[in-house]
């Protein structure tokens, strides 16, 4: 029986890092792929604008990208070839007190572990484990559930991942160690007494010690931008200024997929798919948003800790008690008055970002889904509180609430950028429970965004997986 012949093998709805990753695989293999954008750039949360004045460039959303060289998919790809170059700050992260002092996350364990007194000796061990490990099982943890390749090697990881923070710190006796791990737990953007947000902290810090925190010179656009040229050099096409709000708006493709969450998707295609899908779908969750700060500097902030000043990524919360119970009080649609703050200071290590002698900052913390309370005062206290003199060296500033981040990205439900809560009941389980989560119940539709294991994170990922899923449903393709 002759197939019918089709405008492309494949279309992905979406260019953000998980459609520009799946497209890329599609691709390689020499099917004929369309990406479709709504917006006139592509990227989705990879983009970068002068939001406060002429010659500053701030990422509109994700700015440090621990996850970039480190993704199992991504390293595979010759990126530089297009442009891409990343900057790797003196340390990768800095974690303040209100005592002065500060804990650090450097490429090395050792020098990571001279900051943390007596528990010096538990995180060499631990993270000289994990980081020994994490090379084994990347690709099964960045994935589906799915019997993996390392299976001791895994069960090792999973026994300490799928802990609650709150339970994992019980095993450093010291505030720098706690306050350390808490900031690194606190990007799963949940209550830390959640099961597996463990597993957020373990692989930021192997992601450091591993590969480094970089920073994308020019802003994080250009990833977005070496991952188009490098698809548009295949023989890809993109197709950018049409928002999908309808099947009947694509052209013919045997396979479609959708770099959008469960809300859209519903939206979309919902009349194809079976009851059961489409209740799984009505109940995907959604987690906490974000408030978002950026400034143009006149000058460097003037932490009180000196590490501070030679870290690209700064954790703003002091204790890990302090961190945690924010963090839960915002998950209960109440907003801490000294919330977790995630800042970063790209300019620093980018002189490309700002004027001479000028810096920018960038920085968020949780609100409420949908909140849109202005936070511009509670942020800007807590820098002041481990830079004291910060806000005199403010020129201009750029906000965006939950309500404005939606806007800018229609994947960020409420503000939430992790596209769904990552807690266990939707960590391999997102957007819902089947074989595989990338397949919708509707032939020839997949899902491929951060709605999907392993989750949120510019690592492409989401994306890769469901294209292997594409591959060996549709054109009987099968990638190692």
């Amino acid at each position: 029986m002759k197939l019918e012949k089709r405008d492309y093998d494949a279309i992905v709805v979406g260019s953000g890092p998980n459609g520009l990753a799946a497209a890329i695989l599609l691709q390689q293999q020499g099917l004929s792929v369309l990406i479709i954008e709504g917006k006139n750039v592509i990227g989705g949360g990879l983009s970068s604008a002068e939001l406060t004045l002429p010659g500053f460039t701030h990422d509109v959303c994700s700015a440090i990208h621990p996850m970039a060289l480190a993704s199992p998919f991504f390293k595979t790809l010759p990126l530089a070839d297009f442009g891409l170059e990343y900057l790797q700050p003196v340390l990768a992260a800095a974690h303040p007190f209100d005592d002065g002092s500060a804990a650090i996350l450097d490429h090395s364990i050792q020098k990571t572990a001279e900051y943390l007194g007596g528990d010096a000796k538990t995180y060499t061990s631990l993270m000289e484990s994990v980081t020994e490990t994490w090379p084994l099982i990347d690709e099964d943890a960045l994935g589906p559930l799915r019997f993996p390749k390392h299976p001791l090697a895994m069960a090792g990881f999973g026994l300490k991942a799928l802990s609650s923070a709150t339970g994992f710190v019980k095993r450093f006796k010291e505030q720098h160690a706690r306050g350390l791990f808490a900031g690194m737990a606190a990007h799963a953007i949940q209550p830390l007494g959640n099961l597996s947000t463990t597993a957020i902290g373990l692989v930021l810090l192997a992601g450091g010690h591993l590969k480094g925190w970089p920073i994308p010179k020019g802003g994080s656009k250009f990833i977005a931008e070496a991952l188009a040229g490098y698809f548009k050099s295949l023989g890809g096409k993109i197709e950018t200024g049409t928002f999908v709000n309808a099947l009947d708006q694509l052209p013919s493709a045997d396979a479609v997929l959708f770099d959008v969450t469960p809300k859209q998707l519903l939206q979309i295609a919902g009349h194809k798919f079976s009851n059961i899908y489409k209740w799984q779908l009505e109940r995907y969750r959604y987690g906490m948003g974000v408030f978002k700060v950026d400034w143009a500097l006149d000058g460097a902030i003037p932490f009180t800790a000196e590490e501070c000043r030679g870290a690209g990524t700064i954790h703003l919360g002091n204790t890990f008690e302090e961190i945690a119970a924010g963090e839960l009080m915002t998950s209960k649609g109440q907003q801490a008055e000294k919330p977790y703050v995630l800042l970063a200071q790209q300019s620093l290590f980018d002189p490309s970002r700002a004027p001479e002698g000028k810096q920018t900052a960038w920085a968020y913390c949780h609100v409420p889904n949908g909140s849109k309370q202005d936070l511009t005062s509670i942020i800007e206290n807590q820098v002041e509180r481990f830079a004291p003199g910060f806000k005199d060296r403010i020129i201009a500033k750029h906000t965006m609430n939950t309500e404005q981040m939606e806007a800018h990205n229609r994947n960020y439900i409420g503000g939430d950028i992790n596209g769904g809560i990552l807690d266990l009941g939707q960590l391999f389980t997102r957007p819902a429970l089947r074989w595989s989560p990338y397949r919708t119940s509707a032939k020839g539709l997949y899902i491929c965004s951060s709605s999907t294991p392993p989750g949120g994170g510019v690592h492409g990922m989401c994306g890769y997986n469901a294209g292997k899923r594409v591959l060996k449903d549709i054109f009987n393709i099968k990638i190692r």
